[in-house]
């Protein structure tokens, strides 16, 4: 099985990605993507040497739903200092975040939440990937924001990446 599927996950995700774009289940559609995601891993399974090992339980489930969650709540946030703030009104800070994550993956699926929250935007990891800078739109507190997405979302990921 691991020879036909070398990332069963990435192939699920492939198959699903495809299915969503091409937006209608046809027969042709489903070989067409079932064809991807067999080709695809098997293709690419010399750039993954080292591949990470992912836990799919309900730590995953979980971290899906907070940034879900916080994605929503960030929008109306956004919305709602756009509307009734003025510019100048705003604590825009950069933010030095510390992280424990070990793994280039648990690092770009941290940078890449806090760049799909809004209000937040992950600009660069240091050359030791030990810190994370983020960009704030609103900040009132920098330390309580840091801990903030270290309780969020990094303690989560360590678990998931394990």
């Amino acid at each position: 099985m691991r020879a036909l599927l070398p990332h069963p996950a990435l192939s699920a995700l492939l198959f699903l990605v495809w299915l969503l774009m091409a937006n209608s289940v046809t027969p042709g559609g489903i070989v067409l993507g079932a064809v991807f995601a067999i080709v695809l891993p098997r293709f690419t399974r010399p750039f993954w040497p080292d591949r990470p090992r992912v836990r799919f339980n309900r730590a995953l489930l979980g971290y899906a739903l907070v940034v879900l969650y916080d994605i929503v709540v960030a929008n109306f946030d956004v919305a709602r200092l756009i509307l009734f703030r003025r510019n100048r009104d705003l604590r825009a800070r950069w933010l030095v975040v510390p992280i424990a994550l070990d793994t280039p993956e648990a690092i770009t699926v941290l940078a890449a939440t806090i760049s799909l929250t809004p209000g937040t935007v992950s600009s660069d990891v240091s050359a030791d990937g030990r810190f994370l800078l983020v960009h704030a739109l609103d900040v009132a507190d920098p330390a309580a924001e840091i801990a903030r997405i270290k309780a969020r979302y990094e303690a989560r990921l360590l678990r998931i990446f394990a």
